[in-house]
């Protein structure tokens, strides 16, 4: 017979608690629970369980500050911190402390099992391995990543992860997703966060400059070189450097990058001196590099060196409920800017917003905004000031880039679907309506994507694994196909 665990449960809300009790509790799983900070530290340093799920919002000290105290206490405990208002800074950083997961109370009806089990798993792999997990230390800083979405959580959850190493990063997505706020971000919650982070766009820089601009060069190397020129690489010693476009460097330069990483060491163009410098490499690539690689115009032994770790941003339309928070946050950037209250959208803007693909992105979104800030000659925003897809020239005379076309006659917005969604279920109170959205939406995905479990999951927004657990749950409704 299977060991028995336990899970320590530690909240404000006594529902939930009960909550999670029924849904968790069994032969094998002992649940306890307690309702603060404090009780919840005690019971842990008495009962040592194999996991603990602990909300952030806690008294007399905060969840993050329990955690802090479990991890110091236990090394290797595991612990998943939840929220009902998860912010970048608080997921970064719970990350960094050594949590184990990150997760938004409204996204536990559908996960609870499914991330308790993978705790649990990795719980009996810590023990039989006695891999030993180091404390981090926290490091306060501000960033500019905005979103609550799924995807943008596991963003998040990366960038806690990778900035205590010195691994090098690379970062992938379309023009305009935000690659370098995540670079910066994973040097602002480094060791390295007293140092430069120096930025260089690859595709901008002409080729016979480009390892000038990097390594720096001694005075008449070439025509025009008439003093010595520092290069990035000297400057962010200690640093981090991230070079944006990679997949655009000329192959002689990247036989240099490669030799930095390799050995820490580089010339300046027309010199003999060797010279050193610790810096840490952040990549941006919108290519496909595998490709490149293929093609020989990247080289294979450099793209393995920088894509130790890969962090992936997601366009903007896949993460559609990001945006309101996104127009928010640059509404009161502008307002900022310009010292006066910030613009508000109507829910009609919001929907406008939602409905467009955004084929720029997140920067698509900031300028759309600024163009709608000038042009308006009220406080709110409504469909008409937001000019989609028009540039300044491409704007009517009347000065407001008239505006298309708000949904289509006939299409639902979300918050209409979950009108409707919770009609029906008031009127059949038979059908719990938090497991048959669960089921029916993971039915519709499968249908969707023709039973392609890679497909379906980035349609649901949730992890293969996630989706593979979920389909063993439902397989008394749900064929799952063989791989």
């Amino acid at each position: 017979m299977a060991k028995q665990q336990t899970i320590l449960v530690v909240d404000r809300e006594t529902d939930f608690l009960d909550w999670v009790r029924l849904q968790l509790a069994g032969p094998s799983m002992r649940v306890l629970t307690q309702s603060s900070s404090d009780s919840g530290y005690k019971t842990f340093c008495l009962e040592e369980p194999d996991l603990v799920l602990a909300e952030m919002n806690l008294h007399p000290f905060t969840g993050a500050e329990l955690l802090a105290k479990i991890r110091k206490h236990s090394p290797n405990a595991l612990v998943i911190l939840t929220s009902a208002f998860g912010t970048t800074q608080s997921v970064i950083e719970a990350m960094k402390m050594g949590a184990f997961d990150f997760v938004r109370k409204e996204q536990l009806p559908f996960n609870l099992k499914v991330v308790v089990d993978a705790a649990l798993q990795a719980a009996r792999e810590l023990r039989s391995a006695n891999t030993f997990q180091p404390q981090l230390t926290v490091e306060q800083h501000r960033d500019e990543i905005v979103g609550r979405s799924e995807a943008m959580q596991q963003v998040f959850k990366m960038i806690g992860r990778v900035a205590g190493s010195d691994a090098a990063v690379m970062v992938t997505g379309e023009s305009g997703s935000g690659k370098e706020l995540v670079a910066c971000a994973i040097h602002n919650y480094s060791a390295r966060s007293s140092k430069n982070f120096l930025a260089i766009n690859c595709a901008a820089i002409p080729d016979n400059l480009l390892e000038s601009e990097l390594f720096g060069h001694e005075k008449g190397a070439f025509t025009g070189a008439a003093t010595q020129r520092i290069g990035r690489f000297e400057q962010c010693h200690k640093g981090t450097l991230f070079l944006d476009e990679i997949g655009e460097m000329p192959l002689q330069v990247q036989s240099k990058i490669l030799r930095v990483l390799q050995e820490g060491e580089f010339s300046r163009v027309g010199g003999n001196q060797t010279l050193h410098a610790d810096v840490r490499i952040v990549c941006a690539t919108n290519k496909n590099l595998e490709e490149e690689v293929l093609k020989k115009t990247f080289r294979e032994d450099l793209f393995y060196r920088l894509n130790v770790v890969r962090i992936h941003i997601p366009p903007l339309r896949q993460r559609v409920q990001d945006i309101r928070l996104l127009a928010e946050y640059f509404l009161q950037r502008i307002a900022n800017h310009k010292h006066s209250p910030p613009l508000k959208l109507s829910e009609e803007a919001v929907r406008v917003l939602e409905a467009y693909p955004w084929p720029g992105n997140v920067r698509e979104l900031e300028n759309t905004l600024q163009r709608a800030a000038v042009l308006t000659t009220a406080d709110i925003l409504l469909p008409k000031d937001i000019p989609l897809g028009v540039t300044e020239g491409e704007a009517g005379a009347g000065g407001s880039g008239e505006l298309p076309p708000a949904p289509a006659a006939g299409m639902l917005s979300p918050g209409d679907a979950m009108e409707i969604l919770f009609e029906t279920a008031g009127r059949d109170s038979s059908v719990p309506l938090l497991p048959w959205i669960e089921r029916e939406f993971t039915k519709k995905a499968m249908q969707k994507t023709g039973d392609n479990q890679v497909r379906a999951a980035k349609l649901l927004g949730i992890t293969r694994a996630t989706l593979r657990k979920r389909l063993e749950r439902l397989s008394e409704d749900l064929e799952v196909p063989e791989d």
